[in-house]
This record gives structure tokens, C-alpha cells and sequence, in this order.
């Protein structure tokens, strides 16, 4: 799959998490990371489910960059910012068919916050 430029419709920020010392000890802090990419967003699924007597609602997206150095040293313990909503990176793979030029990530977010 070949990406046309008007595709990548949508401006992310990645987020990775810091060890920062805040006084007390040190603490995990997220913090930007990086320079705000151009992605594609296609919305795969949303469900809701309980948990501790509360109703989650989630919505799983996929986000497609193009393959860059930064891109490629993404890991999944970072999360994406698109729109205002922080996604967690459950997956990230190569696109089909695209010959190593874009990836493919996997991302849920919760919709009830």
C-alpha cells in the first residue's frame, strides 16, 4: 500500500515515559517525544466493558507514518496524541504491501475520560 501525502491527514505527537525526580524520589512522567508526525487514522473498533463496577468504553485505531528513523525506533511502551486523546501503542508493524516505507500502529484509547 503506497500512501498519497493528502492521506496522512493528521498531525501526532509521540509520548514516552521519563524518570524525573520531583523532590521526593523519582517518578515516571510522560513527556513529548520527538517532532509532531503526519499519520493516517482509520478507527478499527469501540466496545464498552465493565471494570470495578464502572463502564469503560475504549476505541481501538490504527495510525499509519511513514518509516523514518524516529518512527522506527518507536516501541510499544510509548503512546500517540491525536486530536487531544492519548492512545497506548499495543502494536506496531510494517505495513502490507508497502515495501518497509510505512508502519502500521495499533493504538486504544479510552473514550469515557
Amino acid at each position: 500500500m503506497v500512501l498519497n501525502a493528502g492521506e496522512l491527514d493528521r498531525l501526532v505527537q509521540f509520548r514516552r515515559a521519563m524518570m524525573v525526580d520531583d523532590g521526593f524520589g523519582q517518578v515516571e512522567e510522560w513527556q513529548d517525544h520527538g517532532v509532531l508526525v503526519h499519520a493516517k487514522k482509520s478507527d478499527v473498533s469501540d466496545g464498552e466493558r465493565w471494570n470495578a463496577e464502572q463502564v469503560q468504553a475504549t476505541i481501538t485505531t490504527r495510525f499509519t507514518v511513514r518509516l523514518s528513523d524516529f518512527t522506527a525506533g518507536l516501541d510499544p511502551k510509548d503512546r500517540l496524541v491525536c486530536d487531544g486523546r492519548e492512545y497506548n501503542i499495543t502494536g506496531i508493524k510494517e505495513t502490507p504491501g508497502a515495501r518497509l516505507r510505512t508502519l502500521e500502529l495499533t493504538c486504544s484509547a479510552r473514550t469515557d475520560q
